[in-house]
C-alpha cells in the first residue's frame, strides 16, 4: 500500500528545506523550476510510488515553504547542486535519480555531471543540458533578445519582485497559462518592453485550460503565502547569479554527462525556439553519451509535468525501468 504524500522540513547545508515524500524505494528527487514548488510534480508522486521509488520534492533554496537565504550570493549553482548532495544524504540514500525541469533542469543535469557517484541517472525537463554553467551569459542574451530579455529585466532588484508578489494568484494564472501550449502565442520567449511589467506582456486566460484548475493555482499561492514583497526574492536571485556561474563553473568546461539520461521538451515550449537550443539538443549525444531518449511532445508548452503528465509519467518509469534492469 502507497501512503499520501507527506511533508516535512530537512536542513541540508544550513538552509531548511521543505520536502514533499511518497513511497518506498530506490530514492527519486524532482526539482521544480520557476516560479514553482514541489506542487508542480503533483501528478508524479502516485505512480512513481506505485511502481516502487520512494519519490521526494523539495521546494528549492528560496521557494514556497523552504528558507530564504538573504545574501543574492547564496544562490549560485555549486549552492544549489550543494543541496542535492545534502539532500541524498540527508534521505539515508547512497544514490538519487535525480529529475529536473526547468531551473531545476540545470541544476538536475551540473549534479549529474559533477557527482555521478551519486546521481545514477538524469532526466531533464525542457531545459537541456548547457555545460557547465547551466544558462548563457546575459551578454549572449541581451546581443540576441535585448534589455527586455526576462533573464536581464530579472536583474533589476526589487522590480520583479514586487510585480510577481503584488497578487500571486494572478502572478500564477498568468505565467502558467502565458507559456503553456494552451496559449497560441506560443512558442515565443518572454520579452518585455521598456515600460512594461512581465506580466503585462502575458495575457490571463478568461478560462484556465483542462490541465490546470483553481484549486492547483491555490496551493501555489498557499505555498507562496506569509512572505510579503519578497515571496519571489529568492526565485529571481536564482537568475541574479547567472554571470556568477560562469565563474564559478569555468573550471569544469568540457566535462560531460557520464550517467544514464533522459530529455523531453514540448514543442510549444519557449525553451525549445530559442537561439542555440537546436544546437544542444543536436549535441545531445555528445554531451550524455549515455542518452536513453529525447522526446518532443507535440503541442506541449513550458510545463511539460504539468500539462502532459501521463505521457511524462510513462517516460520516467520506462526510463526507471531501462535502469532497474541494468543498463
Amino acid at each position: 500500500m502507497v501512503h499520501a504524500v507527506k511533508h516535512s522540513q530537512v536542513e541540508v547545508n544550513g538552509v531548511r528545506l521543505h520536502i514533499a515524500e511518497q513511497g518506498e524505494g530506490p530514492l527519486v528527487l524532482l526539482l521544480h523550476g520557476f516560479p514553482e514548488s514541489w506542487y508542480s510534480w503533483r501528478h508524479q508522486f502516485g505512480p512513481l510510488a506505485e511502481a516502487g521509488y520512494r519519490v521526494v520534492a523539495p521546494d528549492q533554496r528560496g521557494y514556497a515553504r523552504s528558507e530564504r537565504p538573504l545574501d543574492v550570493g547564496s544562490y549560485t549553482l555549486p549552492h544549489l547542486v550543494g543541496d542535492v548532495v545534502g539532500l541524498i544524504e540527508a534521505l539515508g540514500a547512497e544514490q538519487a535519480v535525480v529529475v529536473g525541469h526547468d531551473w531545476g533542469a540545470p541544476v538536475a543535469w551540473i549534479s549529474a555531471m559533477l557527482r555521478p557517484d551519486l546521481v545514477r541517472a538524469v532526466a531533464g525537463l525542457s531545459v537541456p543540458p548547457r555545460l557547465p554553467a547551466g544558462i548563457g551569459p546575459l551578454a549572449a542574451s541581451r546581443q540576441v533578445y535585448g534589455d527586455g530579455f526576462y533573464q536581464n529585466y530579472f536583474q533589476q532588484p526589487g522590480v520583479a519582485d514586487a510585480e510577481l508578489a503584488q497578487d500571486p494568484a494572478r502572478t500564477f494564472r498568468a505565467t502558467l497559462f502565458g507559456v503553456s501550449g494552451d496559449n497560441p502565442l506560443q512558442p515565443s520567449p518572454w520579452i518585455i518592453p521598456e515600460g512594461s511589467t512581465l506580466l503585462d506582456t502575458l495575457p490571463e486566460p478568461k478560462e484556465l485550460p483542462a490541465w490546470l484548475t483553481e484549486e492547483d493555482i491555490a496551493a501555489f499561492v498557499a505555498d507562496y503565502a506569509g512572505h510579503g514583497e519578497h515571496a519571489f526574492t529568492g526565485p529571481l536571485n536564482w537568475y541574479r547569479n547567472i554571470d556568477r556561474n560562469q565563474e564559478l563553473m569555468a573550471a569544469f568546461r568540457g566535462l560531460g554527462i557520464t550517467v544514464p539520461a533522459l530529455y523531453i521538451v514540448g514543442d510549444h515550449d519557449m525553451v525549445y525556439a530559442l537561439r542555440g537550443v537546436d544546437k544542444l539538443l543536436a549535441a545531445l549525444p555528445t554531451i550524455a553519451p549515455k542518452l536513453f531518449r529525447s522526446v518532443t511532445l507535440p503541442g506541449c508548452g513550458h510545463w511539460t509535468q504539468q500539462e502532459r503528465p501521463a505521457e511524462v509519467n510513462a517516460e520516467l518509469l520506462d526510463f526507471l525501468a531501462h535502469l532497474d534492469a541494468g543498463h
